[in-house]
């Protein structure tokens, strides 16, 4: 896989770099210990964050800051791991997908990037572009029906978006058939050693939890 990062992008986060997992995995309906490990972080987090200050972590105040730069309300369109997050301290459970969904929103609520987990093999062509969402561009969030992505960060493949901060595209979404995985770490904050941390966290939790020899990554910027 390919991934280009648009001028567009350049030019409201120069600093903006990215991580790129792939990996072949086994899916599973529900992992007992994966949801320990979330229940366990949820605790801490209810400890030491509220819903004000969670919007000081690294990669969530990068991406709203981003988010205004491309013209979006982050209070209105949140970043997913700002949304999941504050889900928790809010005493809200987390939906409960499957091994994969939960997997990568673990990854994502323990470093505050917004990441995005597809199914590699639903992608059109073999490169991936991040610019910035179009007026009027169509585009389907999961569970959630059309959504506007005008001013969203949008990664996009030959067929159009698959994936903002926001929510990732039902038509790459990953499902409980999902052998070939992508995940994309969006590091709106330039922190690279972070997002490295980020990635092989991803790569210890699939092999612990679906099967996975590990896969690998790399970084763009």
């Amino acid at each position: 896989m390919k991934i280009i990062v648009s001028e567009e992008i350049e030019s409201v986060c120069p600093t903006f770099v990215g991580a790129c997992v792939e990996a072949n995995v086994v899916n599973t309906p529900y992992c007992r210990e994966l949801w320990e490990e979330i229940h366990a972080l949820g605790e801490k987090y209810k400890e030491t964050l509220t819903t004000e200050s969670l919007k000081e972590m690294s990669g969530i105040a990068a991406t709203r800051k981003v988010y205004r730069a491309c013209g979006k309300d982050p209070s209105r369109y949140r970043p997913a791991s700002e949304a999941l997050i504050r889900r928790i301290l809010q005493g809200k459970e987390l939906y409960q997908r499957d091994t994969l969904v939960d997997l990568v929103n673990l990854a994502s609520i323990a470093y505050g990037y917004s990441i995005g987990g597809f199914d590699a093999d639903k992608f059109e062509g073999d490169t991936l572009t991040l610019g910035v969402g179009k007026a009027g561009e169509p585009y389907e969030g999961i569970g959630r029906g059309m959504i506007n992505i005008e001013g969203l960060p949008v990664y996009r493949d030959k067929t159009g978006g698959v994936g903002t901060p926001t929510s990732d595209n039902e038509r790459t979404k990953m499902s409980i058939d999902t052998t070939h995985l992508v995940v994309l770490i969006n590091g709106y904050d330039g922190d690279e050693q972070h997002v490295r941390e980020n990635a092989e966290y991803i790569i210890q939790l699939l092999k612990k939890y679906c099967q996975s020899d590990g896969g690998s990554y790399f970084i763009y910027k």
